[in-house]
């Protein structure tokens, strides 16, 4: 049973929007935080953004201002809401939860940005 489902990937056009789900089981989902990951090809996985239990938020540099995480806890699920999308965004975007002293992944959606 998958305890991390991301959904929500596809192809969009540069300057366009898109919205990544995650739901979690709830023993994760109610550990100390959530958040998005992304990895290219051949590159490191890399922060996307983050949100605590407490709704506290963080962003990589380079999607301050584009991206947003939020969490609905009546339903398990983190959201990452992507707009004015870039070419550069491209990659397969992961879910991850920190529960339990340990780091928990999702199979990964992946997000196609086209010129």
């Amino acid at each position: 049973q998958a305890q991390l489902v991301e959904s929500g990937g596809g192809l969009v056009q540069a300057g366009g929007s898109l919205r990544l789900s995650c739901a979690a089981s709830g023993n994760i989902f109610r550990g100390d935080a959530m958040a998005w990951y992304r990895q290219a090809p051949g590159e490191q996985r890399d922060l996307v953004a983050r949100i605590t239990s407490g709704g506290s938020t963080n962003y990589a540099d380079s999607v301050k201002g584009r991206f947003t995480i939020s969490r609905d806890n009546a339903k398990n699920t983190v959201y990452l809401q992507m707009s004015s999308l870039k070419p550069e965004d491209t990659a397969v975007y992961y879910c991850k939860g920190e529960a339990y002293g340990f780091g928990y992944w999702g199979k990964g959606t992946l997000v196609t940005v086209s010129s």
